[in-house]
């Protein structure tokens, strides 16, 4: 299936990628879907007019200080639109019908973009809350998505075939998630990473654990030692085989999205784990995909005929093409030199781009947490009797099974896990969320699952972490238990928040809270 050759559009007319398109941005939009359907529920308690950090207080912040810089640092369509409650439930809502939109393939160019606008505005008010790698990709996803979209407006089978040059980098970014993935985790010196036993610790220490991963940490340890090195080979030489022909770079599909599915199995990571399965996709042409997709399937495929790009949008992806090389090999660069002696342009539009988060440095877990702190909060009325808050997800209950959620992402949830490793300064948004709880603010605990105070909220609060332990296969635990726990630390000892030195009556091990 051939078009006729049009020079600026850089079309790769030996290999088609249109249904490869078609599927990747159907698959981009559901992750929307899923992205802003998930903060739906939660943004107004999170960031909220009365949230644990208001991001309308956050924005005057900014603005008084910043005043003619506001929008240059801090993109947000909330400038002009306000942050309240009911702007902030109106953006994610369009969110979501954009995305249907997406997924429906009416104006898919103009919904790509509309997504990313919104998706940029809700995450620069979100803070801590959408400070994680996912978000990012998914806004630098999204961005070149913006050019990969095709411009009809209805659903048609005659479309513009990609551009060649939107595809590579979009592999480009496949190559840099996977490739520094691994890097990181020999740059940091863990020993984990290094002896292989990092996986011995992953399944029981990772934020959101599944029930899956209670069995997944029960085996052998030679079995985790060889998934460990099966993951560097993975990350690192696999992704290698993304600037080959198209022959040899379809062979590198099937490990590099069976690590992504191997991830969703055993964890939960929101819909981080779905966003990387589809650019792996990218690495897959049109006859690869009817090829190996089921027979019966396959005859359900759209069947795509090419015409040529407009002629406008190329000189727009060639300038998009400039900065995002430019900028993400500065961030590549960095890692191995010292910034300060690389161009110094190369800096400058790196530090003009950066507020817009849609060219980013990747690598996840460098370090190998090897323990599970967990942090238990809870309330009274007599500093007698303490009962404590029930979160939707993270581990609290010795005999709550571990659930998935994919792709829904807790964004409480999560931050409390990195709470945990850390201390209350390094966590002030802790401190928020604790008076909001005092002051039995419906909007926050609607992010829990259950308030032990539903007619008064307590006058005594406190935090205490634990150290949690998954249960063994065998041996002297109840069968019921998923957990094992025992007293670390005070989390809060503030007086103003605490009663009591909680460590004076610590509660019980085998308490089951």
């Amino acid at each position: 299936m051939h078009s006729t050759s049009f020079p600026l559009t850089d079309i790769d007319h030996t290999h088609q990628y249109t249904l490869v398109r078609w599927i990747f941005l159907r698959m981009l939009g559901a992750i929307y879907l899923f992205a802003f359907a998930s903060l739906l529920f939660q943004m107004i308690g999170l960031v909220g007019e009365q949230g644990i950090l208001p991001a309308q207080s956050y924005l005057d912040l900014v603005y008084k200080y910043k005043h003619t810089e506001s929008f240059a640092l801090l993109p947000t369509l909330c400038w002009w639109l306000g942050a309240s409650n009911e702007m902030i439930q109106a953006c994610l809502i369009a969110g979501c019908l954009f995305s249907v939109m997406l997924i429906l393939d009416l104006f898919p160019s103009i919904s790509a973009l509309m997504l990313w606008v919104l998706y940029l505005s809700m995450v620069n008010i979100g803070r801590t809350f959408l400070a994680y790698q996912w978000d990012n990709l998914l806004l630098e996803v999204g961005l070149l998505a913006i050019f990969l979209a095709p411009l009809h407006a209805l659903p048609k089978y005659k479309r513009t075939l990609p551009s060649n040059v939107i595809l590579w980098l979009l592999r480009w970014l496949l190559f840099r998630l996977y490739f520094f993935s691994g890097v990181v985790k020999l740059q940091s010196g863990d020993k984990a990473w290094q002896d292989f036993t990092a996986l011995l610790y992953h399944f029981e220490t990772q934020p959101l654990p599944t029930w899956t991963s209670w069995w997944m940490h029960q085996l052998p340890e030679i079995l985790l030692r060889v998934g460990t090195l099966s993951m560097f080979i993975v990350e690192l030489i696999i992704p290698l085989l993304i600037f080959t022909p198209q022959k040899i770079r379809k062979w590198a599909f099937f490990p590099m999205a069976s690590l992504q599915v191997l991830i969703m199995l055993t964890g939960n990571y929101g819909f981080f784990n779905l966003l990387s399965f589809a650019l792996c996709l990218l690495l897959l042409d049109d006859d690869t995909i009817i090829r190996y997709f089921p027979q019966k399937l396959s005859t359900h495929l759209p069947r795509f005929t090419g015409t040529q790009e407009a002629l406008w949008r190329a000189p727009i992806i060639y300038m998009l093409a400039v900065i995002v090389i430019t900028v993400s090999g500065y961030k590549t660069l960095s890692r191995f030199v010292p910034s300060s002696q690389l161009p110094p342009i190369a800096r400058y539009v790196d530090q003009k781009t950066r507020p817009f988060r849609s060219i980013n440095r990747y690598g996840l877990f460098a370090i190998m947490t090897k323990t599970r702190p967990e942090i238990i909060i809870e309330g009274s009325q007599d500093t007698k009797t303490w009962k404590a808050y029930t979160f939707r997800w993270k581990p609290g209950s010795l005999s709550s099974k571990p659930r998935f959620l994919t792709p829904h992402m807790p964004r409480l949830d999560w931050q409390m896990w990195f709470a945990s490793l850390g201390t209350i300064k390094r966590n002030r948004w802790m401190l928020n969320f604790m008076r909001q709880l005092q002051k039995g603010n419906r909007d926050v605990l609607a992010l829990l699952s259950k308030n032990p105070f539903p007619k008064h909220p307590p006058k005594y609060l406190r935090a205490t972490v634990y150290r949690y332990t998954f249960t063994k296969l065998s041996g002297h635990t109840p069968a019921h238990l998923w957990w094992t726990r025992t007293y670390k630390r005070n989390y809060l000892p503030f007086p103003w928040l605490v009663a009591h030195n909680p460590s004076s009556q610590r509660p019980q091990q085998k308490s089951g809270r």
